[in-house]
């Protein structure tokens, strides 16, 4: 199988990092393929703009998402590793969907109906955060960004998604806590 890893979380030291390495290092393992996209390493340019709007209809991708899209192509599965803020994905991600994920790639219409270009591809999204797990199911938070994912992606992109993880209360988890989480990446692959 050929795992497609995009992670996106700045700092190098954070359990997101150990995270993206345990995973890969899973895949490895199992035998799979594996290719990973640091966004913060790659220095994405996560701004959807005008000339990237026009050159989407015209047939003519900057190369920049071209890139992209061609490990996005490759992949069976996509595995997504990030950080919760303010109850969503960070920047760099919601912007490499918008470029990424785009017209003519993911998705086109056809006298008016759907065809979601990227069907049979699956997804599997792992986060993490500083809400508990507990704040997070009693408020609806996870159900909606899972629902977001759903209705985002799968939806409208045809990519299923596999499994959905949020792993809680970050700051505050201790050393055996944290490679406990470690050892449950591991046995997702």
């Amino acid at each position: 199988m050929k795992h497609l890893i995009l992670y996106a979380h700045p700092n190098p030291k954070s359990l997101n990092h150990a995270i993206m390495e345990s995973a890969k290092q899973a895949c490895e393992d199992a035998g799979h393929e594996v290719r990973v996209r640091d966004l913060y390493a790659l220095n994405f340019q996560p701004v959807l703009t005008g000339e990237d709007l026009v050159g989407f209809q015209q047939g003519k991708t900057p190369a920049d998402i071209a890139e992209e899209q061609t490990h996005v192509a490759w992949a069976d599965m996509i595995t997504m590793i990030y950080p919760v803020w303010w109850i969503g994905p960070p920047a760099i991600l919601k912007g490499y969907i918008d470029r990424v994920f785009s017209f003519g790639f993911a998705y086109k219409f056809d006298k008016g109906k759907l065809i979601k270009m990227l069907a049979g591809k699956k997804t599997m999204v792992i986060n993490t955060g500083g809400e508990s797990n507990a704040h997070y199911e009693k408020n609806g938070v996870c159900a909606a960004m899972e629902k977001a994912v759903r209705a985002g992606i799968e939806d409208f992109c045809g990519v299923s998604v596999a499994s959905y993880h949020y792993f809680g209360s970050i700051p505050i988890l201790d050393e055996s806590a944290r490679k406990n989480i470690l050892s449950q990446i591991k046995s997702l692959y």
